[in-house]
């Protein structure tokens, strides 16, 4: 029976892997960039459950979500929907 720690881990590794994956194939870049905070969240997670709680809050506080408000402000200000047009990207 696998002990719960490492349960916890390979749930923590499917967040991350599956958010960066989200990141990367988002239709709107304001879900590209909440998909990239939660990313980032997952890793601080990561970081506090490899008992390394001074990386785990330099991620949170700095690289998981207050870096990315500034994205999100920006896209509301200029009105940008931020959506990926086919024809633009081939």
């Amino acid at each position: 029976m696998p002990n719960l720690v490492v349960i916890l881990n390979g749930l923590v590794v499917i967040g991350i892997v599956a958010s960066a994956i989200l990141t990367a194939r988002a239709k709107s870049v304001l879900t590209s960039v909440i998909c990239l905070a939660a990313t980032g969240s997952f890793t601080a997670v990561a970081f506090l459950m490899l008992q390394a709680p001074d990386v785990a809050i330099a991620e949170a506080a700095g690289g998981a979500v207050p870096s990315k408000i500034p994205y999100v402000i920006a896209l509301k200000r200029t009105g940008e929907e931020g959506d990926y047009d086919e024809e633009e990207t081939q």
